[in-house]
């Protein structure tokens, strides 16, 4: 008899057969009838001794997650923030056979990363979301008949009370340190006066290089919400300024998405393409030939490239934060401060503002709910 359960707004059934299936099938609907139409009929067929193509035993037995993890990035292109991840996978799951993998194996997997890793929970979450994209590939090429990484419960990755009882006594829970930092009036107009006037670093050993595109990145990162690296790769194709708009074709998350932009970031568009055109503001030696919006990056798509960029250009920010003297604050700060200001300055639906930061889940735009109540409450007596 199968088992059904909701979560996430999703009916999510398990159906076992011992001598039938070689493991447990996992499906989900939206529609709880049509989950039951759909799953009766396959108990039927299942009670005949009938397996349905998409769900025979159609694996090589032996095969193991760090061969399966291997085959997904020859024959895929993951996420680069996922590469790193995989490579720490590959060393700890490496020998567990494919044939093992199941929901039950998913919980064991997630409490020891908690119980005898004491990973923080966002920790936890990059794993899971890493190794669920593989076996989704893997569900693909039939080698894993359901994906059981997701089906985990909701806070899954959070310590609950049986976690807490397995620690040692010198260990404390791990939990989620979330940056709520923002940015206020008076600290912006002090970086934007750093920038401007190009103030050395605090040794006073550097001047600040390519003045206006510090500028122009600084606004679309508060204008956008987009992520630095999504940022410094643009190339002027993806912008389209009549349509105020900015396509992006590679994502940390490998998602597609467009960004419409405000008429501030198109101001500042433009503005930063006069100073391209006449040379002027840092921008000597730079153009638009190689079609690159920004000049810091190669246009080499490695990950020594893309992280040598990113260093760079954060620290050339958290010299100009430290020269503002503004505290506590990273250029990812950015991302948090624009998000906030789409709650707080639209009437976009959340839903909206997630397809313009790309946030994948609710859970992250959660936080920013209570934006929205308080600037509802200035308009209450």
């Amino acid at each position: 008899m199968a088992v059904s359960r909701l979560r996430n707004g999703r009916w999510h059934y398990q159906i076992k057969r011992k001598h039938t299936l070689a493991q447990p099938v996992y499906l989900s609907f939206e529609d709880k009838a049509r989950g039951d139409a759909y799953v009766a009929n396959l108990e039927a067929l299942l009670d005949r001794g009938l397996v349905p193509k998409e769900f025979a035993m159609g694996r090589d037995t032996g095969k193991s997650v760090g061969a399966a993890i291997q085959d997904y990035r020859i024959h895929t292109t993951p996420p680069a923030s996922d590469r790193p991840l995989l490579d720490v996978l590959c060393k700890r799951l490496g020998d567990v056979p494919i044939l093992g993998i199941d929901y039950e194996w998913a919980e064991r997997w997630v409490a020891q990363m908690k119980r005898i890793d004491h990973l923080a929970p966002g920790t936890i979450r990059h794993y899971v979301g890493a190794l669920a994209r593989c076996f989704d590939y893997l569900v693909t090429r039939k080698a894993l008949v359901g994906n059981p990484l997701r089906s985990l419960p909701r806070r899954y990755a959070v310590y609950n009370l049986a976690d807490r009882a397995h620690l040692p006594k010198n260990v404390t829970e791990k939990r989620d340190i979330e940056r709520d930092r923002r940015l206020t009036a008076e600290e912006e107009r002090r970086i934007r006066l750093v920038v401007g006037r190009n103030v050395s670093d605090a040794a006073g050993a550097r001047v600040l290089l390519r003045q206006a595109a510090l500028e122009f990145l600084f606004t679309l990162a508060l204008e956008s919400a987009m992520r630095l690296s999504e940022m410094y790769t643009l190339e002027l194709k993806q912008l389209d300024v009549a349509k105020r708009t900015v396509f992006l074709d590679r994502t940390k998350n490998g998602d597609k998405r467009q960004v419409p932009l405000t008429t501030v970031a198109v101001q500042a568009f433009e503005d930063y393409c006069q100073h391209v055109r006449r040379q002027t503001r840092g921008m000597q030696g730079f153009s638009f030939k190689e079609k690159l919006v920004f000049p810091w990056w190669s246009g080499v798509r490695s990950e020594e490239s893309m992280r040598r960029t990113t260093w760079q250009l954060s620290r050339q920010f958290a010299r100009i934060f430290a020269a503002a003297e503004v505290a506590d604050f990273r250029f990812h700060d950015l991302r948090h401060e624009a998000t906030s200001r789409f709650f707080e300055r639209s009437n976009l639906s959340d839903t909206a503002i997630a397809k313009i930061t790309g946030h994948r889940s609710p859970r992250s735009l959660a936080r920013y709910a209570n934006l929205r109540g308080s600037a509802l409450a200035e308009h209450l007596w």
